[in-house]
This record gives structure tokens, sequence and C-alpha cells, in this order.
């Protein structure tokens, strides 16, 4: 088996912007296995906060055995990127080899399509508004914020979409003092969720204040490892393939997850259909679903993952698994 990696970029349909910074594409690194005439692919998006760049995870991903199995994998890279790549890559492969949908072959019940939130951007409080109006309809949306003045965003995005369930998520730009303010607020305006809004390592505050409503772990939740620092701060993990390291331990995560008692999100970085794909077997039964990747592109895999407005459906086999 030969393993090989293509750095690809995607543009995005509109700015992107988070309390880290703003980006006007997706670029992500496309792992391919071949063996026997049968290629399987896999995306991962390095990731800055994690001390990632695509040519750290391209040369982890070029410095594999040939002939790496999943299981080997799995000792050969840590939890990140260049795993979840080459992961999800030999899970397709063996799809395609024995000619199996990945859902079976992993023990689990056939996909079906699931609503995921839609991402807005941070912005100018007019901004949001105006983009949560043009997003009103969909079900559920997600509101970037992660500064000192975000109550001015948020009251905005309640009165443009004063239907729509929301999620917050802070990227770890908040303060326990601000997180503390904000709460009752969020409970007001009818959020539902708040995403890792102290930094983590910097989290245990979320032990010692009252929750009014779940907090959900992001930065501070990467894998099965993650799960006994969290005990007592959250309330739900986000699991991200890219931070577990791919689909193999992501299930993994969930199953442990859910014993120990935390509600579930299945969540992405900005990447196209090829990283959803995984990401909406994992999601099944998850309590809330943010796999809108594609929904922010401009531009997509050939072929793409299929949505109806806030629904997604599961890939096709020529995409993947």
């Amino acid at each position: 088996m030969t393993i090989s990696v293509t750095a690809e970029r995607f543009r995005l349909a509109e700015v992107f912007t988070i309390s880290r910074g703003s980006r006007t594409e997706a670029e992500v690194l496309t792992a391919r296995v071949t063996r026997d005439g049968v290629q399987g692919a896999g995306e991962c998006v390095p990731y800055a906060r994690y001390g990632e760049t695509l040519e750290s995870v391209t040369a982890q991903i070029e410095g594999l055995a040939e002939g790496m199995s999943r299981q080997n994998l799995q000792d050969a890279l840590p939890a990140g990127a260049a795993r979840n790549a080459v992961d999800c890559a030999l899970w397709d492969w063996q799809s395609k080899r024995s000619g199996a949908p990945v859902w079976q072959l992993a023990g689990l019940a056939k996909p079906r399509p699931l609503t995921s939130a839609y991402t807005l951007s941070l912005d100018t409080p007019e901004k949001m508004e105006a983009s949560a109006a043009k997003h009103g309809s969909r079900p559920l949306l997600k509101i970037k914020l992660g500064t000192p003045e975000d109550m001015p965003r948020l009251e905005a995005v309640r009165r443009g979409a004063p239907k729509a369930r929301l999620i917050v998520d802070a990227n770890e730009g908040w303060t326990a003092e601000v997180y503390a303010d904000l709460a009752p607020h969020l409970l007001r305006l009818g959020v539902e969720l708040v995403e890792q809004p102290l930094p983590a390592g910097e989290d245990d505050m979320l032990g010692e204040i009252e929750r009014p409503l779940p907090v959900c772990a992001d930065e501070s939740c990467h894998d099965r490892a993650s799960l006994p620092g969290l005990a007592g701060k959250y309330d739900v993990v986000n699991i991200k393939l890219d931070k577990t390291g791919g689909l193999t331990e992501a299930l993994a995560l969930r199953d442990a997850a859910r014993e120990a008692g935390y509600r579930v999100m299945v969540g992405c970085m900005v990447g196209s259909s090829l990283a959803m794909a995984p990401a909406v077997l994992v999601a099944q039964g998850a309590e809330w679903v943010d796999l809108d990747g594609p929904l922010l592109l401009g531009e997509d895999r050939d072929p793409p993952l299929r949505f109806e407005g806030s629904v997604i459906h599961p890939a096709e086999p020529a995409l993947w698994g």
C-alpha cells in the first residue's frame, strides 16, 4: 500500500471570521492510499491552534511506512490532522476494496440524514443581524463570538432570527468573569448551548461556578484521554475528526463520552465534503450536529455531499465510504 498527500484549497463563499482571525479559503490536505488498484481518500485541516501547519502534517503523513494498517496507525501518529486524513483514507479503501459501506464495516446502523447548524461568522452587530435574517429560516444557527463586546452581536442575531435555535461558540475568547456576566443573557435570548467559553487549560472555574446552560468542551476535548480532565466542568463534548485523529478514535470517543454521562456534539473545521462524510457517521444520534463546512464554501468536491437546506445526507460511495 502506498500513501500520498496533496495540499488543496477551496474558496469560501464569504470571509469567515472567528475570535482568532479571518480566512477566505479552506486549506486542506488530501491523503490517498492505494493498493491492489484500489484507492481510498481522506481529508484533514491542519490547525495552527494545535501547532499544526500544512508542512508539518504533510511530513507526518509522508513519514508513515508503506503498508500501514488502521490498527498500527493509532500508535504511529498522535491524535490530530495527519492521523485523521490517513485513517479516513484507510476506511475508504477498505470500503471500496470490499464493496461494503463504512457504516457496515464499523458495525454501525445505516446512517440517516441529519440537521446541521449553520455558522454565522464574527462581524459587526449590523452585519451579523443581516446574516441572521438571511439564514433565519434554518432551524439551528451557531454564532461565533469570543470578544468582550459580544452582547450587541447576540442581541442583533436574535432580532434577525427570532425563531431559530441558537448555540454560541466563544473559541476560548472569554474570561470567567465575562462568561458569568453573559450567561443570564444567553438564557434570556434562548441560547441552548455555549461552546468553549474559557481557554483550554484555564477552565477550572467552570467547575466552581453555576452552569445555567450546557457548556461544551471543544479545544479542551481531543480524544478519550481528554475525558478525565473534563469532569465537573463540561456537560457536552464536541467531537471533531481532526482532533481525534480519525473516524476510528472518534467513534470510540463518542461511546466513552456517552458512558461517562456527556451529551455529544459533532463538529468540523472548515473543509470540504470529503472531510464531512465520515463525520456524518459519528454524528448519528448526536444532540447537536455542526457539519456545515461545505455550506461555507464557494467550491467543493465533485461529487459533494447533498444538502437540502440545513439537512445533510450521508455520502455517496463516489465521494467516500
